[in-house]
């Protein structure tokens, strides 16, 4: 049987190297194309859970400020500081068991703001001071591929620096601007008062 095929292609013993180089350049484009694929719907998977994750959030807040008539009252509280994040986590723990970012990227200076590169993934809350302690509250949290925008969220009426809010002070954390070092943060809260 051997002699029928070396018949049929004399001096040919196997694939030729040009033949080898544009199935193995082939193979890698291919490859490259699935990982970039894969890279994307991982990155989008995420943000669906950091969409979810806020949502569930919000609504233990709620259940919390219903039983006890006001928010937890906090100052910067970030899911990649595990001790005033476990804090948060123990006074939200008959509603929730507190997530954090999938990524919970470390930082080193979180204590007054925490959206300090484009690459910071972490979850923020805040509810302190502006016209009235505990009954309102500021989440931030920043999506990989932005798909919507921040609506942001006010405070209660009151006075900053010497300059009177009556409608509340607005915080949004949030870009559009892709080269913003606040892009694709989105920042939504409440308001109760």
């Amino acid at each position: 049987m051997p002699e029928f095929f070396a018949r049929l292609n004399p001096g040919k013993n196997g694939f030729t190297l040009i033949e080898l180089l544009v199935v193995i350049s082939i193979i890698g484009v291919l490859s490259g194309m699935v990982l970039v694929a894969m890279t994307d719907a991982r990155a989008r998977a995420r943000d669906a859970r950091r969409v979810n994750d806020i949502t569930q959030i919000r609504k233990a807040l709620e259940l919390y400020y219903a039983e006890k008539g006001t928010y937890p009252v906090r100052g910067w509280t970030i899911s990649n500081n595990e001790t005033n994040w476990n804090a948060f986590k123990t006074q939200l723990a008959p509603y929730i068991s507190l997530p954090a970012d999938p990524v919970n990227t470390p930082i080193t200076n979180p204590v007054n703001y925490p959206w300090t590169t484009t690459s910071t993934y972490l979850y923020a809350y805040y509810a302190s001071g502006y016209g009235c302690s505990g009954h309102w509250y500021m989440l931030s949290y920043r999506l990989e591929k932005p798909n919507m925008a921040s609506p942001g969220t006010r405070t209660c009426p009151c006075t900053v620096s010497g300059t009177d809010y009556p409608s509340g002070y607005f915080f949004n954390y949030g870009s559009t601007n892709p080269s913003s070092v606040n892009y694709g943060v989105i920042t939504v809260g409440m308001r109760q008062k």
